[in-house]
């Protein structure tokens, strides 16, 4: 059974250039960063996922090794709070399958409890 992280955001306003460029530049320094080679990253799906509004839309999926799973979970998570804070006036929705991860001002995004 595979587990996967999905984010997206969405507003009336398309991005600008500059905000395109500043998501390509986080995404590329998570790839970079990014601590198995072999595993899935940080993946945004391009101009959206097609719906109305939607401006950010992207999945992970998360590794079937347990050591791995929470580096990778961090990981993307920090990144995906890189994305949310550079497009602060979109509303954004982060969840693993059925679980919405809540937004902390403060902290960014991560998993409930831990």
């Amino acid at each position: 059974m595979s587990v996967s992280l999905y984010y997206s955001a969405r507003r009336v306003l398309p991005l600008t250039e500059a905000e395109a460029a500043e998501l390509e530049h986080i995404v590329t320094a998570h790839r970079e960063s990014f601590p198995y080679a072999d595993e899935e990253s940080l993946y945004l799906y391009g101009d959206g996922g097609g719906e109305p509004g939607e401006i950010v839309t992207g999945s992970t999926k998360l590794p079937p090794q347990l050591e791995r799973v929470m580096p990778v979970i961090a990981h993307v998570l920090e990144s995906v709070t890189e994305l949310r804070r550079a497009l602060s006036n979109a509303e954004w929705r982060v969840h693993m399958d059925d679980l919405d991860l809540p937004w902390d001002e403060d902290e960014g995004y991560a998993l409930p409890g831990i």
